[in-house]
């Protein structure tokens, strides 16, 4: 018995934790996570370098003329249009931000706070309609407004969410509304 006793008296415990090894994986998956940030801010930058040949964003006109529709929501981005994952950054298009939208007969106004306000003149809508996502967000189907519009020779989609959903139906018969009349006003011209 008093084997026992010595042996379990010599007997220690092992380190339970070793904290230099802690310390280093801790600060490796750091380094790590800051590389990955860096590298898609980088991505960012150079998207934004690509799409260089954008004009910029128009402003709107001192007298728009009275408001048709008025709308509060979100902005959730622009791309190419017809490809909803290929995002465009340039001038501020890429940037989610809340979202005033005021439809008048000279166009769209699309302001938006945090970020660069713009405008769509009536001539450069080409259609609107309901859709279920745009790069970065996907809602149920006919969830998101979307407004095809024609900026420096390219053909873009913006997509819109409202606090209201359902007036967003409304918009897009009003948008491709003015659309055909235009277009028809055009036409006769």
């Amino acid at each position: 018995m008093t084997t026992l006793l010595q042996l379990a008296a010599e007997k220690e415990s092992a380190d339970v934790t070793d904290w230099a090894a802690r310390l280093g994986w801790v600060v490796g998956l750091l380094l790590f996570i800051a590389l990955v940030y860096w590298l898609m801010r980088e991505g960012w930058k150079w998207r934004g370098t690509l799409q260089g040949d954008l004009p910029e964003l128009p402003a709107a006109p001192s007298e728009p003329g009275p408001a048709r529709l008025e709308l509060s929501g979100r902005y959730h981005g622009s791309t190419t249009a017809g490809q909803w994952l290929d995002r465009i950054v340039a001038h501020g298009l890429g940037t989610r931000s809340r979202v005033e939208l005021t439809l008048t007969d000279a166009g769209l106004d699309v302001v938006r706070p945090g970020a660069s306000d713009f405008f769509i003149p009536v001539g450069r809508l080409r259609e609107a309609r309901l859709d279920k996502g745009i790069a970065g967000k996907v809602l149920a189907e006919g969830g998101l407004l979307v407004v095809t519009w024609e900026h420096g020779g390219k053909l873009l989609d913006s997509g819109f969410r409202s606090d209201h959903a359902a007036e967003q139906a409304q918009w897009v018969e009003t948008i491709n509304t003015m659309i055909t009349t235009a277009t028809t006003e055009g036409i006769a011209r």
